[in-house]
């Protein structure tokens, strides 16, 4: 069950992110390289091609360094708590500020919705939830600070901000860092629940 459940959702999401990057090169007017930087910028789509990458290693029946790091207690937890992220924070924030269509649609609902939710449903039934501990968060936040650092990075000099809450033109560096770490105790605060979720599940 867990290697049929890893292929469904590594094929969602494989399916999800190519979608999008189809929708994004048909309506766009930049170059190759400079549609496919921006595309990446945008942390669903990272934290998506992880989710994949993830599932595709747990589906395959090998054995080598990367699936021994994957298969790792609480790196599906840090997978999930990125994942739930980009679910919640699209929900509450950005859902209202599109009305996507068609394919484009399709591929959003998988990358905000059915993916996090997958994964979330995932991580109850085969996580190993007794060897959580509480001393990886540190680690687990280093991937969206350095996501943060490169966004303002980027921002600064390309004027291009992938999310609105996080665009330092319109808001100011002052509100743009509040939202910044309001989304990033977001982080915290999941690493958390989900860790004590899992000593709860253990017990």
């Amino acid at each position: 069950m867990k290697k049929r459940f890893s292929f469904l959702l590594a094929s969602l999401a494989w399916f999800a992110i190519t979608a999008q990057y189809y929708v994004v090169l048909q309506n766009t007017s930049s170059t190759l390289l400079v549609a496919t930087i921006r595309f990446f910028s945008f942390f669903t789509v990272l934290t998506n091609t992880i989710v994949a990458l993830y599932f595709t290693f747990q589906a395959l029946d090998k054995n080598n360094a990367v699936q021994r790091y994957f298969s790792k207690p609480g790196t599906l937890t840090a997978i999930t708590a990125y994942i739930l992220v980009v679910g919640i924070v699209y929900q509450i924030i950005l859902r209202q500020l599109w009305n996507p269509e068609g394919l484009q649609m399709i591929s959003d609902e998988l990358l905000h919705t059915i993916i996090p939710l997958g994964t979330l449903l995932f991580w109850l039934l085969f996580e190993e939830k007794s060897k959580l501990q509480w001393k990886s968060i540190g680690s687990w936040l280093i991937y969206p600070l350095i996501y943060l650092l490169y966004t303002l990075i980027r921002g600064n000099i390309s004027g291009e901000y992938p999310y609105p809450f996080v665009d330092v033109t319109e808001l100011g560096i002052q509100k743009a860092m509040f939202n910044s770490l309001a989304v990033f105790l977001l982080f915290v605060l999941l690493s958390f629940v989900l860790i004590w979720i899992g000593k709860r599940f253990a017990k």
